[in-house]
């Protein structure tokens, strides 16, 4: 797993653990009142707490969409076909599990990016992916979940 880590392209690394910054953000809002209320002040109250890791999340299951949409072009037939199909499953969960209010709308999510680690893994089997793929999507697939579950607990 460490060599697959090293082989992930230093730009495609940070600019994933940048795109969790946004749930970070959440995280630290909803344990620091003092930076919550700054927020709200500043940023406006759908960047505090589980606002914006539900908003940003639900982005994001929408981008990895496209991205599976992306992998899927690189077939034929059948398997463009399935790859298609399986692609758009992210951004569907999203659009119709994603409310009910937070804690619900948390363990969707959750359950929302482990579906789409599976996914993620079905194109890499494929070929479709490239080989340092899985290691990082493992890695901001961890992130994501730690810092929704907050909301949930």
């Amino acid at each position: 797993m460490l060599k697959a880590v090293k082989d992930i392209p230093i730009s495609a690394l940070v600019l994933g653990l940048a795109g969790l910054l946004p749930f970070l953000w959440g995280v630290a809002t909803l344990f620091n009142i003092g930076l919550a209320q700054w927020t709200v002040e500043v940023l406006g109250p759908r960047f505090v707490g589980p606002y914006v890791g539900l908003a940003y999340g639900t982005v994001i299951l929408a981008f990895m969409s496209g991205v599976l949409w992306g992998f899927a072009t690189k077939t034929e037939g059948g398997q463009a076909t399935t790859g298609y199909a399986l692609s758009v499953l992210p951004a569907l969960w999203a659009f119709f599990m994603i409310g009910g209010g937070p804690v619900s709308a948390g363990m969707n999510l959750i359950a929302g990016f482990a579906a789409l680690l599976v996914l993620d893994f079905a194109f890499w089997t494929w070929g479709l992916a490239p080989r340092w793929w899985m290691a990082l999507r493992i890695i901001l697939t961890l992130g994501v979940v730690l810092c929704l579950l907050p909301i949930v607990l």
